[in-house]
């Protein structure tokens, strides 16, 4: 052993004291203090020096144990037998596009590192659940957000250098980790890349639907490109009785609704691209197969799961933002 393993245990904190001798355990291995096959503190020497019971070391170490972390010889004690690390990965639903997003970050990790997965379904009540529940025991935590004045506060209770932020950058802080998209100024500059081909069309409707977690400053940027280079527009939010119409350019951030659009383009004989247009958010797998190809304003999913596992791995701060592009295709 390099050093001396010290374990600070906090009396007054809510974190159980098993846990956080498996963290400090797991930090240790984290920042090299200990190494594969050095030998830990035994049982009773923990006991003695931090005053714990041997019901908590004992349980400490039978965790790291059923983890492969550490392992037992009779008579000699217990000794560090892998740097396997469990990290947590919080995300809002499993859309296609997270797919993408998952497989990338999963496939981009060291073969130590075990990823467990949660959903919040924007709802902040599992999203607290969640975080809460997993507070100190993980090596580091992977977190999607959403739009809700709480969540800064339950991400507080995250050491920095142990969290980072992916896909949105809301209600985050100064020093935060992150790795997303900007849904401003980048989707007004992919918009603009699609200024010739609007242009086939006499109105642009951007249907943002009442019920969508889209980012609501998409509209304001919409708002702005069609302003600056004189498109007629309008924003539909009422999705349920809409019908379709002929020479409308159509900018959706729901894929329910592009099923909509062809089955009504299909109902009316109506060529996307020709008589009307589409273009759709979020690039997903099947988007350039489906009918002849289906435009897209997207950030690059596979991107930023890469990133994503570079924070994991390198230890290292991380502030990115990762582009956001236009991949013209027939529908527009």
């Amino acid at each position: 052993m390099k050093n001396k393993l010290i374990f600070n245990i906090d009396i007054n904190s809510d974190i159980p004291k098993y846990q956080q001798l498996i963290n400090a355990i797991n930090d240790a291995l984290a920042n090299n203090t200990i190494l594969v096959g050095d030998m830990l503190p035994s049982v009773n020497s923990i006991c003695k020096e931090y005053k714990l019971s041997r019901d908590t070391v004992f349980k400490s170490y039978t965790i790291l144990k059923e983890q492969k972390v550490i392992d037992s010889v009779p008579n000699k004690g217990y000794y560090v037998a892998n740097v396997t690390r469990k990290i947590l990965l919080v995300l809002d639903t499993f859309k296609a596009y997270k797919e993408v997003l998952y497989h990338s970050f999963i496939n981009n990790l060291p073969d130590n590192i075990i990823t467990d997965v949660q959903f919040h379904h924007y709802n902040i009540e599992n999203f607290k659940t969640i975080l809460n529940n997993s507070k100190g025991k993980y090596y580091k935590y992977v977190v999607m957000g959403f739009d809700n004045k709480a969540i800064s506060s339950v991400l507080d209770g995250f050491r920095n250098e142990k969290l980072l932020l992916i896909d949105w950058n809301i209600h985050s802080k100064v020093d935060n980790n992150y790795v997303c998209q900007n849904f401003g100024d980048a989707f007004f500059n992919a918009l603009k890349d699609a200024q010739e081909s609007f242009r086939k069309y006499k109105e642009i409707h951007f249907v943002y639907p009442k019920f969508t977690f889209h980012p609501i400053e998409a509209i304001s940027h919409f708002e702005r490109y069609c302003n600056d280079f004189q498109f007629k527009y309008k924003v539909v939010t009422d999705v349920k009785n809409f019908n379709i119409e002929k020479h409308i350019a159509y900018i959706s951030v729901s894929d329910r609704f592009l099923g909509t659009f062809l089955e009504q383009c299909r109902s009316n004989d109506l060529e996307p691209g020709v008589d009307v247009g589409f273009l759709s958010y979020n690039e997903t797998p099947m988007k350039k197969f489906i009918y002849k190809g289906i435009s897209v304003i997207s950030t690059n999913f596979e991107a930023l799961g890469q990133k994503a596992a570079e924070f994991i791995y390198k230890d290292e701060p991380m502030q990115i933002y990762i582009p956001t592009n236009l991949i013209l295709r027939e529908s527009l």
